[in-house]
């Protein structure tokens, strides 16, 4: 399913802000986007831009999906010391971070360009754990396209310690990234009509665990069992957030 893969609106451009107001410079509807910082900290690179979103919105369009995570948890860093007062909402997007709320967007927005963004670190704090059965459908297409056993698939992925990038697609389906780069796999050329619940699926740069039965794409390679996803009753409802670490655990305690 093509949503599955990076939610409609994140990082479009071309997109009109909520108040109908064309995307464009800061309080300038429809010029040229206000420059953000560079990615790893204004060592150079593509520079991200800083669009207005409505009057007291920002949405911070990154590079690429490593610099967007690391941006968001400098967010997260310095919203926690105090230095981001008034923010109400601050939502990641797979290249992008929307800061909502904002008492002086301008101000803001020429702050943001001198920020040092440190590289995203996969740190020790305790992570969540998701006990799962590697015996997925698609098992075997995946230990063929990593060049390993379908034994070898289980092992390496939850070896991997993983952060939830964003989240979208389906309430508690979060996009969970830390695959190197060479366990990266498209999604099936035949989406299936029907995933159950609790499926562990691979796409791309992205590993997830559909948190209902739906139509979905993804290399379906486990099952996470005793794991409620989403549950309306609970306080958060969702079990994963963006920035939360997480660890599938093997049925049978292997590492």
């Amino acid at each position: 399913m093509s949503g599955e893969a990076a939610p409609a609106g994140h990082g479009d451009t071309g997109a009109v802000t909520g108040s109908g107001t064309p995307r464009g410079a800061l309080g300038v509807p429809g010029s040229a986007a206000v420059p953000g910082p560079r990615e790893g900290g204004g060592s150079g690179g593509p520079r991200p831009v800083v669009l207005p979103v409505g009057r007291d919105a920002l949405l911070i369009e990154l590079p690429g999906a490593e610099a967007a995570e690391a941006f968001h948890a400098e967010v997260l860093r310095r919203r926690s010391a105090g230095l981001l007062p008034g923010i109400t909402e601050i939502v990641p997007g797979a290249r992008t971070v929307l800061l909502d709320g904002l008492a002086e967007p301008r101000r803001l927005a020429a702050e943001v360009g001198e920020w040092r963004i440190p590289p995203l670190e996969r740190g020790s704090e305790s992570a969540v754990e998701i006990p799962v059965r590697y015996d997925g459908p698609d098992l075997a297409d995946v230990a063929a396209m990593w060049g390993v056993t379908p034994e070898e698939v289980g092992r390496l992925h939850a070896a991997t310690s993983f952060r939830v990038a964003f989240c979208g697609f389906a309430p508690g389906f979060g996009y969970l990234t830390g695959l190197p780069e060479q366990y990266h796999v498209p999604r099936r050329s035949d989406p299936r009509t029907k995933v159950p619940a609790g499926a562990v699926g691979l796409a791309g740069a992205y590993t997830g665990v559909y948190p209902r039965s739906s139509p979905g794409g993804w290399q379906l390679i486990g099952t996470a069992v005793r794991t409620v996803l989403w549950d309306a009753a609970r306080e958060p409802a969702a079990l994963f957030a963006p920035g939360t670490r997480v660890r599938f655990v093997p049925e049978g305690g292997a590492e």
